[in-house]
């Protein structure tokens, strides 16, 4: 089949490995640039918390762009969904009546388009703001529907929204209340798929597709925070400004990709004060201490007195590795000839007591059952490891989070 080259550029079918040559500002480096590979997650974020984050403007890049204001009034310039629908280039959303070679203003959306020659860029291929915002709200309503598996959805508004990002950054839209919103709805989408996507994955290591979302949240929260910083003048401070900080703070957690403490110290000075004081940044502060130090209990406690829906989703991954860190402490801090009941171990890690028996099995420990009915973990033992890979999740015994263990209960 003849491979699709749009008149005025290239859409990639794959998920953002390539360079646009268009950019021009921070913003718009941090919506294309190119991953080197997809584990090297530490080596962005590292980068991004120290300088990267606060790029300003480069001139060079901003003069090479032409004055765009789009005026495309659909979802999918014409050019683009005839082009599409001749090469049967549709995703299933944008089918009309399942045909794969038939579309419609109202479904088709355009696609992100890995590199685009400035020279050709046209007004009419650029979406305006208003058209833009449309779009978004189509994408999410999507989002929520249970039609298809949930990586076939995920696949096709990750595409999408990179496209509204790329729409935002070469028309150079900086300004306003309605691009920061939707850079906040782009970032929240983002974090609902970080905690689903692990969730659904099989593999005993974590999907490339969650490591392509994980990268993407990333670069959408650095143009989120050039955005903040853009309009400062205009509003010292937005409503969700200290929440969706929080969540940078937290991508932090992990003894897999932590970058230097420095780095990180450097970004909190760079803060206005009351997004440091604020009491979203302060819990993230004090849960990555926590992790930090190993403090497995207040770690847990606090997550569970505190979190909120969004942050816990960034946060369950690790929930996990800091129990094993909890239970290694136990283990090794225990005397001999004390055996440690299961019944205590449920209250220390917030676990299911059902559940204590089988997460000590995945760190290597043995349990026993006493004479009298009661489950022991005898301790000193050295067989303990860190559970490996995608193992069983045991949710946090807590009746306020339970209602986010649903598949979607927050709502974008």
């Amino acid at each position: 089949m003849e491979r699709w080259q749009p008149q005025h550029g290239r859409w990639g079918r794959g998920r953002g490995r390539g360079r646009g040559n268009h950019s021009s500002s921070s913003f718009a480096r941090s919506n294309d640039s190119r991953p080197s590979t997809t584990s090297n997650y530490a080596t962005t974020t590292s980068k991004t918390s120290s300088f990267g984050i606060n790029d300003k403007q480069d001139n060079n890049d901003s003069e090479s762009l032409p004055n765009l204001i789009g005026t495309c009034p659909f979802m999918c310039p014409v050019d683009e969904r005839v082009q599409r629908e001749r090469l049967r280039d549709l995703a299933i959303f944008e089918r009309l009546e399942g045909n794969p070679t038939k579309s419609s203003s109202s479904l088709a959306v355009k696609k992100f388009c890995r590199t685009i020659s400035t020279k050709d860029i046209r007004d009419v291929d650029m979406r305006p703001v208003p058209v833009l915002e449309d779009t978004l709200n189509y994408l999410l309503t999507i989002f929520k529907s249970r039609s298809h598996p949930f990586e076939v959805i995920h696949d096709f508004i990750f595409d999408r929204t990179r496209s509204i990002r790329q729409d935002l950054s070469m028309q150079s839209i900086t300004s306003g209340d309605q691009s920061i919103r939707m850079f906040e709805r782009i970032v929240e989408f983002h974090i609902v798929s970080h905690y689903k996507l692990r969730r659904n994955t099989t593999d005993s290591n974590v999907s490339p597709m969650h490591y392509l979302n994980l990268e993407q949240l990333t670069k959408a929260l650095a143009s989120l925070y050039h955005l903040y910083d853009e309009n400062r003048k205009s509003n010292p401070s937005y409503a969700n400004e200290a929440k969706f900080y929080s969540f940078f703070v937290l991508l932090h957690l992990g003894s897999d990709h932590q970058p230097t403490g420095e780095s990180l110290s450097l970004w909190f000075r760079s803060l206005p004060y009351s997004i440091v004081k604020s009491k979203e940044m302060m819990f993230s502060r004090r849960l990555l201490r926590y992790f930090r130090f190993g403090n497995y209990k207040r770690f847990l406690h606090t997550t569970e007195a505190e979190a909120s829906c969004l942050q816990y989703y960034i946060i369950e991954p690790y929930i996990s590795e800091i129990r094993a860190t909890g239970l290694s402490c136990l283990n090794y801090g225990g005397y001999k000839l004390h055996p440690y009941p299961l019944a205590d171990l449920s209250k220390h890690l917030l676990l299911e007591e059902s559940d204590v028996e089988s997460f000590c099995k995945d760190c290597g420990l043995d349990t026993f059952t006493s004479d009298t009915g009661t489950k022991f973990m005898p301790t000193k033992q050295t067989s303990f490891c860190h559970p490996k890979g995608s193992r069983k999740y045991y949710p946090l015994v807590s009746e306020r989070l339970k209602p986010f263990y649903d598949e979607a209960p927050y709502r974008i």
